[in-house]
């Protein structure tokens, strides 16, 4: 039983740890009494403004402890209370030690759950505030879509990367909002308006440098049917670049099914299936003297990088690019095609449509997008501001914390400046979208990112299906899981931002 402290106490309430803050706050003022005989030799102590102050002084007290004895329990439990395994290539226990666990505490205590996306990036809180702001302006707030809608939007981008997890997702949260639950029949269900942005779909989620003024305006022309306005389209056009990055993210980092999730058949098998064991599989192949050598060879090529003086010309740097993006060509991807289980081929048209390299080579080959010509600070920013203007503000910001997001650290070391190495790795994603930036020298993507962290950067960009344990425990032998989830949410928004920027140049050509 917990009392109020010393010799004053409120008539008539007596509280335990576990009374609810709500009831704390709403104690009216009582009156005091004084339980030792000094009440009577100093009248000061009756004065109601003393009074006031010291029962407030109390209830916060009240307060600060019911809140502190809630976390320390949420802690003890913590671990009861998280699923046994979130992701296929990283350990709860390793999430933990990393630094997610106050992240989980606050959710658990919040929410009563923490789902395995929000707690694969706890390990980064600053960039899962920006994120979460922005996924809640998009499925929350107020817009041109109604709400049933942009879930089965999400629904459909999803397919197009076999994510389970996000389709089962939002398969729940679609008839909680009200949707018709005979659209989960698949595409041909749902209205014909919904069926138009099929076209759309498969071009931001495999070559969005196809996309042409042409594609917006069968949308978007008075005598389109089943028309599209334009703020209705960019809110679909952020909703499924937003669907397909998130899946690159939930298939590089190996996120597992949801509890809830877990009895749908279709979902098991349709989700990563390698286990941690693999890891250690790979830990004991590996000589980790190797690995230590490794890091301490790629700060070295950093410093050189940081240091280097030398200056090149514009012809110099566009052979650059285009040697990096030919080399991207031979690095290995299995893009053969399976048979879609049902719960995608339904929400699926022309399956067999998926990333291609992107290559000058070709009569019908489209030029490489020059990041001066068209950019999302210069160009995109401001259209989607016109059109969209809170999702411009809330998109900017998260890009710019990602571009910024920093520890200092370097697997073992610290006080190391990453900033050439989270460029190298942005940059490279550009590249294998066609996306060239004319004061960047390209040479330094070879110089600071070694094959097998390409390969992983490009299957999970690219193929994100197709991501495995091995390519993951392949790259970065001796850096945290931390580290390998900050790659992967400079990849997710590289490749947002990259599909976004070509719709965007087709809108404003549209426009004009």
């Amino acid at each position: 039983m917990l009392r109020l402290r010393g010799d004053a106490r409120v008539r008539g309430c007596v509280f335990t740890y576990a009374t609810p803050p709500s009831l704390l706050l709403s104690v009216p003022f009582p009156a005091f009494q004084k339980s030792n005989s000094r009440r009577n030799e100093d009248r000061e102590s009756s004065n109601p403004l003393r009074l006031f102050i010291i029962f407030i002084v109390l209830k916060l007290r009240l307060l600060n402890t019911y809140i502190r004895q809630m976390k320390e329990e949420a802690e003890i439990d913590l671990r009861q209370a998280l699923p046994s395994e979130s992701s296929a290539f990283i350990q709860i226990e390793e999430i933990q030690e990393e630094g997610a666990a106050q992240v989980m505490s606050e959710a658990l205590l919040s929410e009563g759950r923490v789902d395995h996306v929000k707690m694969m990036m706890g390990l980064h809180p600053t960039y899962l505030t920006c994120f979460l702001r922005t996924q809640n302006a998009l499925l929350q707030v107020d817009g041109p879509l109604p709400l049933p809608w942009r879930h089965f939007i999400i629904i459909l981008a999803s397919a197009r990367h076999q994510c389970s997890y996000l389709v089962q997702h939002h398969s729940s949260a679609f008839l909680l909002a009200g949707g018709d639950k005979s659209w989960l029949g698949g595409l041909h269900c749902a209205p014909p308006k919904i069926q138009h942005l099929q076209t759309l779909n498969k071009l931001l989620a495999h070559r969005p440098w196809i996309i042409t003024q042409e594609h917006i305006q069968e949308l978007v022309c008075p005598g389109a049917e089943a028309r599209w306005s334009l703020a209705e389209l960019i809110q679909a056009i952020v909703l499924m670049s937003h669907a397909h990055s998130l899946a690159s993210f939930v298939w590089g980092c190996g996120i597992l099914p949801e509890p809830e999730q877990s009895g749908d058949e279709s979902v098991q098998m349709c989700s990563p299936a390698e286990s941690c064991s693999a890891r250690d599989e790979s830990r004991n192949q590996q000589e980790w003297s190797e690995a230590v050598n490794e890091v301490k060879l790629l700060m070295e090529k950093m410093r050189k990088v940081q240091q280097q003086g030398e200056e090149f010309t514009q012809e110099e740097m566009v052979t650059c690019f285009e040697r990096e993006r030919t080399e991207s060509l031979l690095e290995p991807a299995d893009v053969q095609r399976c048979v879609l289980p049902d719960c995608f081929s339904r929400f699926v048209v022309d399956a067999d449509f998926t990333y291609q390299d992107f290559s000058p080579r070709g009569v019908q080959a489209p030029p490489t997008m020059r990041a001066q010509d068209y950019s999302w600070e210069d160009h995109g920013f401001s259209l989607m501001n016109r059109l969209y203007g809170e999702m411009a503000q809330l998109l900017d910001e998260k890009f710019q914390v990602v571009c910024a997001l920093t520890y200092h650290t370097m697997a073992m070391h610290s006080h190391v400046d990453t900033s050439t190495l989270r460029k190298a790795i942005w940059n490279y994603i550009h590249c294998i979208y066609g996306i060239r930036y004319d004061d960047y020298n390209y040479g330094d993507v070879n110089q600071l990112m070694e094959r097998s962290l390409k390969v992983y950067v490009k299957t999970v960009a690219c193929h994100p299906e197709k991501t495995t344990s091995r390519m993951y425990f392949s790259f970065w032998r001796q850096f945290r899981h931390s580290e390998k989830v900050h790659v992967n949410l400079l990849l997710m928004e590289a490749r947002l931002q990259a599909a976004l920027l070509y719709a965007l140049r087709a809108i404003t050509r549209y426009m004009t």
